[in-house]
């Protein structure tokens, strides 16, 4: 596996689990190390979306993939990446419930998704939250220009129809490729517009 730093992936409620297992597939094929959280609500959303009973990774993954993934309990605030001096790539909650997006805005930490990610900006590292909530209300908006004006970067799950997407997968896969472009992690999907100077 990789000797590069970690990455935090946090699953919360809003619907989009097929996003958090394309992320995770990708950080799994690029030998990541990954560090996953999972919200109650987020535990409920992989088995009603994706039939995960149990959410190991696994199961999340849906393939016997060699991986190196850590799952780390929701309410353990004393865990490793709770600290700033642990050193880890980025962070990024797929998908983003508005509820997560408040609780970020407003640097709560009473849970290890919410307190992880306080410190992935207060460390000045990329936190990405793929919202997935649509339409979005007043609060929602200044939520986001909060987050963004401390560092954060909202990623909306917005897939681009230039490609021909010919499946859900292949509208999963670009917007999961966008995060892992955001993350630095490299992969081979094919998501990038090859217009004139390409």
């Amino acid at each position: 596996m990789s000797d590069e730093a970690p990455i935090i992936l946090a699953i919360t409620g809003a619907s989009g689990a097929p996003y958090a297992r394309r992320i995770l597939l990708g950080l799994a094929e690029a030998h990541r190390r990954v560090h996953l959280i999972i919200s109650p609500a987020g535990r409920r959303l992989l088995h009603d979306e994706l039939g995960v009973e149990q959410p190991d990774p696994e199961s999340i993954l849906g393939t016997s993939l060699p991986h190196d993934i850590t799952v780390l309990p929701y309410n353990d605030v004393g865990a490793c990446i709770a600290s700033g001096s642990y050193r880890h790539a980025g962070m990024v909650i797929a998908p983003c419930s508005s509820s997560r997006l408040a609780q970020v805005a407003h640097g709560l930490g009473d849970n290890l998704i919410s307190r992880a990610a306080q410190v992935t900006l207060k460390e000045r590292r990329p936190l990405i939250l793929l919202h997935r909530e649509m339409p979005v209300s007043l609060i929602e908006l200044r939520n986001m220009v909060q987050v963004t004006e401390a560092g954060g970067v909202i990623c909306p799950a917005s897939p681009g129809f230039y490609l021909r997407p010919q499946s859900i997968d292949d509208l999963v896969t670009m917007t999961a490729g966008r995060v892992l472009d955001l993350l630095g992690v490299e992969h081979t999907w094919n998501i990038r517009w090859r217009g004139a100077g390409a």
